[in-house]
């Protein structure tokens, strides 16, 4: 009887384990994802994932988003950004940087009570714009910014 539920404990805690590998993406071959990479531009990837969070909603440039993030970085393992909005009712802000391998680094959703306010440190790639996206209840506004990431900075 313990032979059995000794067997099963070591067969369900393997195949949690290679669950939780899976759909992290951990078990994933690094080298098909580097064909992918290399067929498709930084800007191809960026509008790709434009297309599936926005669902092709047009997102109009504002000047009343505040992005504050150094124009230079030494490191761009640890870049600080601070994003703050006067919209009226915003429920989410997204941060994207166009040329990393993958360009949406946060999104923060806000409720309505909330200040819209948010703070991170970024990871970026090379040298990039990094765009900040608002979503309110009127539509969605963006603001961006350039940032010059110096040699020996931030290796992805």
């Amino acid at each position: 009887m313990t032979d059995n539920r000794r067997a099963f404990i070591k067969k369900s805690v393997a195949l949690s384990g290679y669950s939780i590998l899976a759909t992290g993406g951990l078990l994933a071959s690094p080298e098909a994802n580097a064909e992918w990479l290399d067929e498709t531009t930084s800007t191809q990837i960026l509008q790709q994932t434009l297309k599936r969070l926005f669902k092709d909603q047009k997102i109009i440039e504002s000047d009343q988003i505040d992005i504050q993030i150094p124009k230079t970085a030494e490191n761009g393992a640890t870049v600080p950004i601070t994003v703050t909005s006067s919209h009226r009712n915003v429920e989410s802000i997204a941060i994207l940087i166009e040329k990393n391998p993958i360009p949406l680094v946060a999104k923060f959703e806000l409720s309505p009570d909330l200040d819209p306010f948010v703070s991170a440190r970024l990871k970026i790639a090379e040298s990039s714009a990094v765009a900040v996206i608002v979503e309110t209840n009127e539509g969605f506004f963006t603001a961006s910014k350039k940032v010059i990431v110096t040699p020996g900075g931030c290796e992805i």
